[in-house]
């Protein structure tokens, strides 16, 4: 028996995803015919990580075992013959039988491309967005809202302080005619963590990225305007001395100064409250 690693490219645009699904094509279960009628065997190969339906992937990592004779590096020839075009086998070999793609040191990336020009570009509309008008990058990351406060159920989303082109959002959102659900995209943003873990076991990856943007902002000293937790000083008040995250700008010295964001009366009663969680949770452990 041996453990074979496979490096796979594809084009997403014919299939539902990675994973499985009953009601579509897709990616992994490809591999899985291929894999079965080459080495004769009932395989399931173990990805490294999903991708949704229509995302493409330079390297996504999967393992399959096997009893095969086929040398390891031989099965990227073997399979690419039986694979449709649009998916191919960049790279085989063979690991220790205990690897397992999720739980190595490595980074998942997502791209997304605008094309930003008066006509669209035909050739390159399967693997990008085409936006015909101007685009003002800096006024586009006006755009998001923080999230502030304990980080759990009591985070507090501050919509008041979120922009598009120097028009507050909800303002906008009426002036254009787009339909704001406030209340889903903050519990959309909240529970994202527990459905990585749900999906995967853990979030090591996003907070892998998220430590990178950190460390990146310290080496680069560039003055990063991040929200990060950290304990209050005395000039929050009642905050103080809670480890709350709120926007802070980070440089070579770690966290330089952090910003106190502007909240209406619903959202600071909200900031008060999950505070309050962690003052109490406090009380708790000391009484232990």
């Amino acid at each position: 028996m041996k453990r074979v690693k496979l490096t796979v490219a594809y084009d997403g645009t014919n299939y539902c995803g990675w994973q499985i699904q009953p009601n579509g094509v897709t990616i992994e279960e490809k591999l899985n015919q291929a894999i079965c009628k080459l080495t004769r065997e009932e395989i399931t190969v173990i990805g490294a990580s999903r991708t949704d339906s229509g995302v493409h992937a330079l390297g996504n990592v999967a393992v399959f075992d096997t009893n095969s004779s086929i040398p390891p590096e031989r099965f990227s020839y073997a399979l690419n013959q039986r694979l449709p075009e649009d998916i191919v086998i960049v790279k085989s070999e063979e690991v220790p039988l205990e690897w397992h793609p999720r739980y190595q040191d490595t980074l998942k990336t997502y791209e997304y491309h605008i094309i930003n020009s008066r006509v669209a570009i035909p050739t390159k509309r399967l693997y990008n967005c085409f936006i015909s008008f101007p685009l003002d990058v800096e006024k586009m990351r006006q755009g998001a809202a923080y999230i502030v406060g304990e980080h759990g159920d009591s985070q507090v989303a501050v919509w008041s302080s979120a922009m598009v082109g120097g028009f507050p959002l909800e303002d906008y959102a009426k002036q254009v005619g787009v339909s704001l659900d406030k209340r889903e995209i903050a519990e959309h943003t909240k529970n994202g963590g527990a459905e990585v873990i749900g999906l995967k076991g853990a979030t090591f990856y996003g907070i892998a990225m998220a430590v990178s943007t950190i460390v990146e902002a310290i080496m680069k000293d560039d003055s990063a305007i991040l929200p990060v937790a950290h304990v209050l000083d005395e000039s929050f008040g009642s905050w103080a001395g809670m480890a709350v995250s709120l926007p802070c700008r980070i440089g070579w010295e770690g966290i330089e100064t952090c910003l106190r964001i502007p909240m209406n009366k619903e959202e600071q009663k909200a900031m008060d409250a999950s505070v309050k969680v962690l003052q109490d949770l406090w009380v708790q452990v000391k009484q232990q």
